[in-house]
């Protein structure tokens, strides 16, 4: 008669006895089998010890696996078998299951978590918990691995992919699969007035230091950002010629002129080749944020400066101008400027005339040109002569 299987906490502790309950009694019946079995046939005989040694086998596979040693610490690979309120169930290959605690994967969203089938994982931290479970981290495993992806990036001096926690002092606490650390001199390729800007943010970044034993990781992200504008600078001075017409951004304004973004690389574009007319500041020709046409009109190679233009991109209003104006022609134009010994008048962008505070009247005697006259006037007046070398235009009223 066949010895009893008892197959119960099969998937517990139990499978151990389990296992060796069900091999006993495979080998009772066999052995039964064969004492009442006529005299053993020659023919039969290496049919039976094959079997024998097959079942032999089998026991003592079971038994290995069953028996492996586990060492604290050992990262291990399992695969879920269940997936409760307060823990997670995994099979291990022992006698026991593991368990990972639920609540580190608190940070996870529902739909990502470990599901039933699936390879996950673990470090080892005790053979045996509370409730006979082998106790084992996803989190140390989680963290074990960042810490190789880490040192991989700052061995190889590659970039790693991080989200912006918080500030903390001195900068943001960055994290990169582990906690890491931002500092603010070093989180923009510029100085940041307000660091909460990139909070929340998903960055990329340069490890410039790290501690495994005390757990510190400094980052860089102006490392980055600085070697992307290297990227553009190339790229843009191999694309710069003198006399080339390139699309910019303006950037900054001073007195003196406008910053213009190329892509990259910054050219300064002077006030006095913004326009061919008159220009009290910068702002009265261009803001920030413009997209402006801009002409190359010099290109240092050794010292990166890059001189920009405005009004070349339009024609000369000297070229050929004593035939738009004539001598004895009569005009009209705006008073732009006034001097003690006479007034500039504007008759079109970039050219202007002087009417000499002698030639202003001939029935009196004018001391000085601001009791005629006021900046902003629109006036009529004559053409008394063209010096396109000296760029003026000597006028009477």
């Amino acid at each position: 008669m066949t010895a009893p299987f008892r197959p119960s906490n099969i998937n517990g502790s139990g499978r151990l006895s389990a296992c060796l309950e069900a091999i006993q009694a495979t080998q009772y019946q066999t052995a039964k089998e064969h004492a009442y079995m006529s005299p053993r046939d020659p023919k039969n005989d290496g049919g039976q010890e094959a079997d024998e040694g097959a079942q032999d086998g089998e026991f003592a596979r079971l038994l290995a696996e069953s028996e492996r040693s586990l060492k604290e610490g050992e990262l291990i690979r399992g695969r879920v078998l269940q997936v409760t309120a307060d823990e997670i169930l995994v099979d291990i290959g022992y006698k026991s299951e593991g368990m990972i605690p639920r609540s580190e994967f608190h940070h996870m969203p529902a739909d990502r978590l470990p599901h039933p089938g699936q390879e996950i994982e673990a470090v080892l931290e005790r053979t045996e918990g509370p409730n006979g479970y082998v106790v084992l981290s996803y989190e140390k495993a989680r963290r074990g691995k960042a810490w190789d992806l880490v040192e991989q990036a700052f061995s190889s001096n590659t970039s790693v992919r991080g989200r912006v926690l918080e500030r903390v002092k001195g900068g943001l606490s960055v994290d990169i699969g582990v906690r890491a650390f931002l500092p603010g001199s070093i989180a923009d390729s510029r100085p940041l007035k307000n660091l909460d800007v990139l909070k929340g943010r998903e960055l990329e970044f340069r490890v410039v230091s790290l501690d495994k034993k005390r757990g510190n990781i400094v980052l860089s992200r102006k490392a980055i950002l600085d070697e992307v504008a290297e990227v553009k600078k190339k790229e843009a001075s191999d694309a710069l010629a003198d006399g080339r017409v390139l699309k910019g951004v303006v950037k900054n304004l001073t007195d003196y002129g406008a910053f213009v973004d190329l892509g990259g690389i910054d050219g300064l574009l002077h006030v006095t080749d913004m326009t061919w007319g008159r220009l009290a500041h910068p702002s009265d020709a261009v803001h920030v944020g413009q997209e402006v046409d801009v002409k190359v009109l010099r290109f240092e190679e050794a010292t990166g400066r890059i001189s920009l233009g405005m009004k070349q991109l339009k024609p000369d209003p000297w070229h050929d101008l004593p035939a738009h104006y004539p001598v004895g022609a009569r005009v009209r134009g705006k008073v732009v400027s006034l001097t003690d010994y006479g007034a500039f008048v504007e008759l079109e962008e970039g050219v202007e005339g002087l009417i000499h505070v002698s030639e202003m009247s001939w029935t009196k005697r004018v001391k000085n040109p601001s009791k005629l006259l006021n900046v902003g006037d629109t006036i009529e007046a004559v053409i008394a002569d063209v010096n396109s070398d000296r760029e003026m235009i000597p006028s009477d009223l």
